[in-house]
Order: structure tokens, then C-alpha cells, then sequence
């Protein structure tokens, strides 16, 4: 969904198309369906195991049943959000340029709010739960990558920002993406790495918190508090990557309160969807997926062919953080324990799926090769 919502904001700005507010805020609607169910699978299947001494999620449920029938029921949720906009919880089939397919009713909205009104329960009962693991004591070294909307959290537009790691806060035009976010091609890797101005930088929810976090809503800042993160409304920043599952259970509790911010304000609009006709220009777009800030640049001909097409997504900008993450989190427990292949794996596997990577890359699956060497010898 995420990856049709920015080709949609790239062809309309090319074509000098806005869609009006009612299709933006259903745009949102849905936007936070995805967010709902991806950040409740990351926290619940893929990331609360490592912190609990399980192997993954169905080990996790031999001994917490509730704790994952509780992520199961708001991952529930949001595929129902997504559903009833999308027309199915994966892939949906309604949205379309210029708006959506189908626009729903008010009264097909109403079961829906029932519904989130007892996720947000489920929402702030995952924020206790998780803040109460224990979290390593450490930092990852990148500059943070967010959208950026003054007066709300960015989910669906917005303008790039970067947070440097010394403090320093700026922005850029979205046109200017491919000029300051740079993709090349790495010796060890099929994988394009980005940089962003020459430096290593991270997109997703740690980028989001920080940039954003002064613009939650209230009750998203308080979950922010409980979760022992700070006020965001100070501008606290968490550089912590095991502390990002504080993060997204606080952006479940702020997409399930915004679904319900905008099902009670929702005016269906006069057509689900405006026109867009084709133009020979080039458009830029870009949306906050759940892991991150995921670009679209799209050069159209004047009959609306593509003729070039740049998508830059998350988990490639954030191929480098990782990579750097996880050698000096490998380097600091070979240094400093003497762990068995097993533990090295674990830790390693830790180390990748703080940092939310795409479903295949978190989860438990790991098979590792361990080449232990003693004064160049191998072991």
C-alpha cells in the first residue's frame, strides 16, 4: 500500500494534480491501517521474542498467549482499515490517481470505530508491555531521514528533514531527493546502499520520533511518556535501536487514535476520486511507510507513458545503518564475551531486526557460518 500511495503522490504531482482534503484524509484512514497492523506483526512476531529468551512467535505463544492474541487482535484492526478502504488487507485493489475506487459511506465507517476504540486498549496495553523489557545500553551512529508536516505526525506527506547527529536540524525539497540521497553500488552486495550528503542515515520510526515527535497528539505523547521515552514535545530524541519497539508501540496508539480522528470528522467526498490527465512532466513523491521514508520519481511522456522511474525504499537506505550497527554490536561481544556460534547468531539477528528491515530479513531464520580466527589462523 505504501508503494501505491507514493507512486500516486508522484504521477499527480507531475501532472499538477491535488487531490481535495476528504481523499487526503481517507488517504491517511488507510495509511494508518497499514502502520497498525505492520508496527503490531513487528512488535509482536518478529521483535518481542528477542527480548523475551524465545525462538520467535510461536514459541512466544507456548508461554504468552495473551501478550500475542493481544497483537493478533490489532493487527486485526488494521487489516480491517485496510480492507474496508483497500478492498483487502494485502495489495488493496481501491486506490487509484486522483483518489480511490470507491469511497465509503459514513455507516460503513461506524463498525469500524467500535472496533478501534477497543484496539486503543490493546494499543496502550502494548505500551506497558513493552516497557517493561530490558533494553542494551547503546547508540546507532546516522543521521535520522523523516518527513516533516508542522502540526502533525507525517504519514502520508510531507516535507524531507534531516536530523544530524550532532543536533543539527534542516530540509530540503522532495524534488531535491535524488540530489542529496544517493544510491551506490557496494562490493559485498547485490543491494544498492544510499547516503544521504556523503553520510550514513536511518529512516523509520526512531527517524520519525525525532523529527516529529512535538507534532504526536496528546495522547500519543503521554503513551510516549509511559513507554519511558520522554516528552516529545521537547524534542527528545532516541538513538537506541532495541529502544525502537517503545517507538512503534507508541506510532500503534497515534494511528489508532488519528483512524478515529478522522472516521468522526469523515465527509465523503463529492467523487472518490479527481481526474488526472496526462502531461509530459516529471513528479516526485514520497510517504512514511512503516519502516521508514519510501520515494518515488516518475518521468511521464505526454500520452502518460512512463518513460523513468526512480523508487528509493527504506530498508535500502538503511542497508548502511544496519551493516554498521551490526559490526560494531559483533565486534563489542566478540571482544567482550566469549560467546558460542549460537549466541553470535542471535545477537546478530537482534542487531538486524531492530531496525525493522522488510519481513524477510526479520524473521528467525538465520543459518550463520562462523569463521573463527586466532592471529590470522583460521579456527
Amino acid at each position: 500500500m505504501a508503494y501505491q500511495l507514493s507512486a500516486c503522490a508522484a504521477v499527480e504531482d507531475a501532472c499538477g494534480v491535488q487531490v481535495p482534503q476528504e481523499i487526503g484524509a481517507l488517504r491517511r484512514l488507510l495509511y494508518c491501517g497499514e502502520w497498525i497492523e505492520s508496527q503490531a506483526l513487528h512488535i509482536y512476531l518478529l521483535h518481542a521474542p528477542d527480548f523475551l529468551g524465545c525462538d520467535g512467535a510461536v514459541d512466544l505463544a507456548r508461554t504468552r498467549r495473551t501478550d500475542v492474541e493481544r497483537g493478533l487482535r490489532l493487527k486485526q484492526a488494521g487489516n480491517a482499515l485496510l480492507e474496508q478502504l483497500g478492498g483487502r488487507a494485502i495489495h488493496p485493489v481501491n486506490v487509484r490517481l486522483g483518489g480511490f475506487h470507491r469511497a465509503p459511506t459514513p455507516s460503513e465507517l461506524r463498525p469500524l470505530a467500535q472496533r478501534l476504540t477497543r484496539a486503543l486498549d490493546d494499543a496502550w496495553e502494548t505500551v506497558r508491555w513493552v516497557a517493561g523489557f530490558d533494553f542494551p545500553d547503546t547508540e546507532v551512529d546516522a543521521d535520522f531521514l523523516a518527513l516533516a508536516a508542522p502540526g502533525t505526525y507525517a504519514i502520508e506527506s510531507g516535507t524531507p528533514a534531516v536530523l544530524r547527529s550532532d543536533g543539527a536540524f534542516s530540509t530540503f525539497p522532495l524534488h531535491d531527493f535524488p540530489l542529496r540521497v544517493r544510491e551506490e553500488q557496494v562490493p559485498h552486495s547485490t543491494a544498492l546502499h544510499s547516503r544521504l550528503d556523503g553520510r550514513r542515515h536511518l529512516t523509520g520510526s526512531l527517524a520519525r520520533f525525532a523529527i516529529s515527535g512535538r507534532w504526536l497528539s496528546r495522547t500519543a505523547a503521554e503513551a510516549a511518556r509511559v513507554a519511558g521515552l520522554g516528552d516529545p514535545y521537547d524534542g527528545v530524541v532516541c538513538r537506541n535501536p532495541y529502544r525502537s519497539i517503545l517507538v512503534r508501540a507508541v506510532e500503534i496508539v497515534y494511528a489508532v487514535g488519528e483512524a478515529l480522528r478522522v472516521i468522526e470528522t469523515y465527509e465523503p467526498p463529492p467523487r472518490p476520486f479527481v481526474d488526472v490527465p496526462p502531461v509530459a512532466a516529471t513528479g516526485h513523491g514520497a510517504t512514511e511507510a512503516p519502516r521508514g521514508l519510501l520515494y518515488h520519481r516518475y518521468a511521464l511522456a505526454a500520452d502518460g507513458a512512463v518513460t523513468d522511474a526512480l523508487l528509493v525504499p527504506p530498508t535500502a537506505q538503511n542497508q548502511g545503518a544496519i551493516e554498521d550497527d551490526l559490526r560494531r554490536t559483533a565486534s563489542r561481544a566478540i571482544a567482550g564475551a566469549d560467546l558460542g556460534d549460537a549466541e553470535l547468531t542471535d545477537l546478530c539477528e537482534r542487531a538486524i531486526r531492530n531496525h525493522d528491515p522488510c519481513i524477510s530479513c526479520s524473521t528467525h531464520f538465520l543459518d550463520l557460518t562462523v569463521v573463527r580466527t586466532h592471529g590470522g589462523i583460521d579456527a
